[in-house]
């Protein structure tokens, strides 16, 4: 079968069949933005699909960046001693009876848009503001969710401050990495004076494994805006997928460092006050002491003593459920050496603790009206900031056994602002309203009943079961373990709820005793280690578009297009990956392409995606530009004909690795074997 490329190629393609070879692009394609007369390359057979390891570099140090939509930390370790892993002790600030080895993800900028502050320090110092001033400052929180929720991200996306007034969405998140960056130099610094900052560290970001290529594309952006490392070295960044960093970390522990929700007592809503799950591996690890081979394997693998009771090919599922979103991953353990593959592909969705806290504005909004409330937060910012504080402190004491009811402070400014607006005070409000779990106390707060926190919770924590339902389909069954991580993995409702939920199916549901730190500390042993998961499933079908030889009776008629004599099918779908496909880390999907004149300077291929695996044209329902492929080429040493070739006959070699966390490409001129700039933009659609 014959192909060539069209949309904007301006360049010839080689398919991967043998059956398939090069021909010249019809000159007057009505898909095609230019006329470029593609000449024809001598047909040759692009390689099968190779796996290759991927090089390491000689970095002395990993500094792993959770940046999470509600808190955010950093974590490293040395190489010479990859799993002792260092955290900040304590932030400046914080709030009585909440671990402070992560902030807030709050940024604080001067009304000129320069960096105040960060966490903390940016949270208590709008705090401290006067109402009128405050309104002039850019106070950013909770904002790492705009860029999952934007489906037409670019690099000129806005963000709006709590102000109303926007910013760049790229220099947000720059601002936030730089402040990180300077942070963790530092205390490494003072550890280690002799370490070079440039060359030595390893930096990872974690991002949510249900973000798409756009938005991994976008972080990367952002922290070489920052500074962390530089276009010309991209190889010292990791993108980390969250729950993948999760599992990485859990494959580490010990007995004593989980919790088996199953052995809960009843009424008991702290983690600490769960008893361990030592007793219900002790069969299992006495079965192994009689297997040398089996003890062997754990013992050489590094793999944590709670792996007594999964052998290697056993099933395991991460749910991370973080401020934002909940994520998912299915792992299988694999031998010799303890590596991951991956299952299905990484599911999820928008159901985090922020969907609380909306829960919780919206009943204001019903109590004091919705006009009023976005009016309080667009003048009286500092004192929402206020608020929304007051709240996440009741947020965390809520269980799903507590029989009393809980208090919430209202900000002075609340009052007075309400009575200056509404003509009445807010405990005629709360009468008047149809909201009756909800009243006001004799001491001056919002007094929630239990119900009525319970009600807040629902629609998220339901959400996040219904993603979890997953373990229900085919290629999940026999999952023996679910690790419930991130910060909200705290909450004693959620737990409560998720082990209702999928106790009754025999399924373990396990919980780290530093839950909310898993992610980072798993991200610092990924940055150490990141062949561990060694094969992932691919989340959509990539591909681009070609022109086929027309056969009839198998190409729709409206897709035949006639030139020169010969019948091609237009918008055909070639695919490089499918979605739910298997592809090992290194292997790689090889694409020649052949510039469409002498002295080209650039081969630009667009990319498609969508969701089902047997897509047939680039116009199929569902099927979607999603990115380009550039190919930047330098002129041809001697002449177009340096190589012994005809004019217009240089071959470009991709190759592109879909079995990693992003999507990545390299390319080589044939001719000259040496590399060409090759890059995939997902931000310019």
């Amino acid at each position: 079968m014959l192909a060539v490329p069209e949309m904007d190629l301006q360049g010839l393609y080689i398919g991967s069949s043998p059956q398939r070879s090069p021909v010249p692009s019809p000159p007057a394609s009505p898909r095609t933005q230019e006329s470029c007369g593609i000449a024809p390359l001598t047909p040759s057979q692009s390689p099968k699909p190779e796996a290759r390891g991927p090089q390491q570099a000689p970095f002395s140090v990993v500094v792993a960046i959770d940046f999470g939509t509600t808190s955010s930390g950093y974590a490293f370790s040395f190489a010479s001693d990859p799993e002792a892993i260092h955290m900040m002790r304590k932030w400046e600030g914080g709030d009585p009876g909440v671990a402070h080895q992560k902030t807030p993800t709050c940024l604080l900028l001067t009304p000129e848009g320069a960096f105040h502050s960060f966490g903390y320090t940016a949270r208590d110092y709008y705090h401290d503001l006067d109402p009128e001033e405050a309104r002039d400052w850019l106070y950013f929180e909770k904002f790492k969710m705009k860029i999952h929720s934007t489906t037409d991200l670019t690099l000129k996306t806005q963000l709006e401050a709590v102000n109303g007034k926007k910013m760049p969405a790229l220099e947000v998140f720059a601002h936030a990495l730089r402040f990180f960056k300077e942070h963790a130099l530092q205390e490494l610094s003072e550890q280690c004076p002799s370490l070079l900052e440039k060359d030595t560290v390893r930096w990872v970001l974690t991002v949510p494994a249900i973000w798409k290529q756009p938005a991994k594309q976008f972080m990367r952006e952002a922290a070489y805006l920052a500074g962390l490392v530089s276009r010309e070295n991209a190889e010292q960044l990791l993108i980390a997928l969250e729950p993948e960093a999760a599992s990485v970390y859990c494959r580490k522990l010990r007995l004593h460092q989980l919790v088996d929700l199953s052995s809960r007592a009843p009424g008991r809503g702290c983690l600490g006050e769960r008893r361990s799950i030592d007793s219900s591996f002790r069969q299992a690890r006495e079965q192994l002491r009689r297997s040398r081979h089996s003890r062997t394997f754990l013992v050489e693998s590094g793999v944590g003593e709670l792996w007594a009771d999964l052998q290697a090919g056993d099933r395991y599922v991460v749910a991370d459920c973080g401020g934002g979103t909940v994520d998912l991953t299915v792992h299988q353990l694999e031998q010799p050496h303890g590596t991951l593959k991956e299952l299905y592909k990484a599911s999820g969705g928008p159901c985090g603790a922020v969907g609380v806290d909306l829960a919780f504005e919206q009943l204001l909004g019903r109590i004091f009206g919705e006009d009023f409330i976005t009016t309080f937060k667009r003048q009286r910012p500092a004192a929402w900031v206020d608020l929304t504080i007051a709240f996440e402190a009741r947020k965390r004491t809520a269980g799903p056994h507590r029989t009393g009811a809980l208090n919430i402070s209202l900000p002075f400014s609340f009052i007075d602002f309400y009575r200056k607006q509404g003509g009445h005070n807010v405990e005629t409000a709360l009468r008047k309203s149809s909201v009756n779990f909800v009243k006001w106390s004799s001491h001056g707060m919002l007094r929630m009943t239990c119900e009525a926190m319970n009600e807040l919770f629902q629609p998220t924590v339901s959400g996040i079961i219904q993603h979890i339902a997953l373990l229900e389909r085919p290629e999940v069954q026999g999952v023996k373990l679910l690790f419930l991580v991130g910060g909200f993995a705290e909450s004693a409702m959620l737990q409560h709820a998720v082990q209702a939920a999928l106790g009754a199916r025999g399924l373990r549901v396990v919980v780290p005793h530093d839950v909310a730190l898993t992610i980072l500390k798993g991200a610092v042993l990924f940055g150490q280690a990141p062949g561990v998961v060694r094969v992932r499933r691919s989340p959509l079908t990539y591909g681009v578009g070609v022109l086929n030889r027309f056969v009839a009776g198998v190409h729709p008629p409206d897709k035949l297009l006639v030139r020169d004599g010969r019948r091609w099918c237009t918008d055909v779908f070639e695919r490089f990956v499918a979605a739910e496909q298997s592809v090992a880390l290194g292997e790689e999907v090889r694409r020649s392409y052949c510039p469409a004149r002498p002295g080209q300077r650039r081969v630009l291929i667009n990319l498609y995606c969508c969701a089902a695996e047997d897509a047939r044209f680039i116009t199929d329902p569902g099927v979607r530009k999603c990115g380009a492929l550039s190919l930047e080429l330098e002129p041809a040493e001697g002449g177009p004909d340096a190589a012994g070739a005809p004019p217009g006959r240089r071959e470009i070699r991709a190759a592109m690795q879909f079995g990693d966390t992003e999507i990545k490409v390299t390319a080589i001129d044939v001719s000259t074997n040496r590399s060409v700039r090759a890059a995939i933009d997902f931000l310019s659609n």
